[in-house]
């Protein structure tokens, strides 16, 4: 059976992924004290009285501070396109099993029936009481980003965007390991960073906060740059890239950017973009991380055969997987303990080099630049820091 046959088979079999439990038995239920009438009517009108006098106290009496819901209208499925809500569906069920096995996250998918912003908005305010956060997820860009930029600043829980977010603190941070390896510095390397959606949208961003200054970003168009003509007043996203990089204003096509560059980061949605000849003319040690799925913009034995000397992708087949599921449960988990307000870019930057900091430069290697997903250290390391940075966020508020 191929894998196909295999994943269908499953799925049919199981008739889906996740399900509801009880948290509560119902074995000694009746009587003046029973559990019925404590969990229920009457007793629990009583806990329903004191959280509508302190809204705040549904974290402590109900679920909410374990909610997750996992928002997504079908617009940008995987790499499948607009497949609908239904057909977004199985792919957020696979998300709620990664939310609960490592973080212990009740996630609930949310496939909704309107492709409009506004609508999509307004929809995530009204459910907001039954959650500790949001993930948004698998939204067609850029229609996702300002979904993103308005939600946090008008809802009062965590918005996270695992394509924006959870990309670039996985990336930053594989990055950070493997410029130890090749002994270049962040502040002094070129990067080229194939595609201007979500992903590279939010790659742009952590690498900008963290101190790159020479990054390039290429869109089907090709090179982004202040003053191209079919971005101004287009889109404020890559307005906003063409007005922060590409210092020196190259044009032209990826072919033409890429010349003594020393990263490439590819999440162009387009497999075998990436040649012989754009790796050799790369500076030395180029560092290549293919992440598009399931098939990244250069294969990685043909990466090495022409150069490369550090290569990730997104698969789990290959070695050095830069996979988001490294990070999404962790920080949802510490969001949703610490209850956070929202995410920044200094926070982003900071979860990336703990994360980095968990592979041990004795452990460091061209093949090993980033933990497994299931690396128990990831959780306990991400709390301290989101903390870290929640307390000083604090401290200078008050000073």
């Amino acid at each position: 059976m191929t894998l196909k046959d295999d994943a269908i088979s499953l799925h049919r079999m199981l008739r889906g992924k996740t399900e509801i439990r009880s948290r509560v038995s119902l074995d000694n239920a009746s009587g003046e004290k029973g559990t019925l009438g404590l969990i229920y009517t009457p007793g629990v009108a009583y806990v329903a009285l004191e959280i509508g006098n302190d809204k705040k106290l549904a974290y402590d009496y109900t679920s909410k501070w374990n909610n997750v819901a996992i928002v997504c209208d079908g617009t940008r499925v995987l790499g499948l396109g607009n497949i609908g809500p239904e057909g977004a569906l199985p792919v957020m069920e696979g998300k709620s099993v990664l939310f609960k096995a490592l973080g212990d996250i009740n996630a609930i998918p949310l496939c909704i029936n309107t492709q409009d912003k506004e609508e999509i908005i307004k929809f995530v305010k009204i459910i907001q009481p039954n959650f500790g956060a949001i993930n948004i997820e698998d939204i067609e860009s850029p229609k996702v980003l300002e979904i993103v930029e308005r939600l946090s600043k008008e809802v009062s829980i965590p918005i996270f965007h695992d394509d924006q977010h959870g990309t670039a603190i996985i990336t930053l941070a594989a990055l950070i390991n493997a410029l130890k390896l090749v002994k270049k510095q962040l502040q002094t390397v070129r990067v080229v960073i194939s595609g201007s959606g979500s992903a590279g949208y939010g790659i742009f961003k952590i690498l900008q906060t963290a101190g790159c200054k020479d990054i390039i970003v290429v869109d089907t168009k090709g090179a982004i740059y202040e003053g191209r003509v079919d971005i101004d007043g287009q889109n404020p996203y890559k307005e906003e890239i063409a007005i922060n990089t590409n210092i020196t204003k190259s044009k032209g096509g990826l072919q033409d950017v890429i010349s003594k560059s020393d990263i490439f980061i590819g999440v162009s949605g387009k497999m075998d973009i990436l040649n012989k000849q754009m790796i050799e003319s790369m500076n030395q040690d180029p560092i290549i991380f293919a992440l598009s799925n399931p098939d990244p913009e250069i294969l990685p034995k043909n990466a090495f055969e022409y150069g490369a000397r550090i290569v990730a992708t997104g698969r789990s087949d290959f070695p050095n997987q830069i996979n988001n599921a490294v990070v999404f449960p962790s920080i949802l988990r510490a969001l949703l303990d610490l209850r956070a307000n929202n995410l920044s870019e200094n926070m982003l930057v900071s979860v990336a080099y703990a994360i980095a900091g968990i592979v041990e430069e004795v452990h460091l290697k061209d093949d090993y630049i980033i933990p497994k997903v299931d690396d128990p250290r990831i959780l306990p390391i991400v709390t301290k820091t989101i903390k870290k940075v929640l307390d000083k966020h604090i401290r200078n508020k008050d000073g």
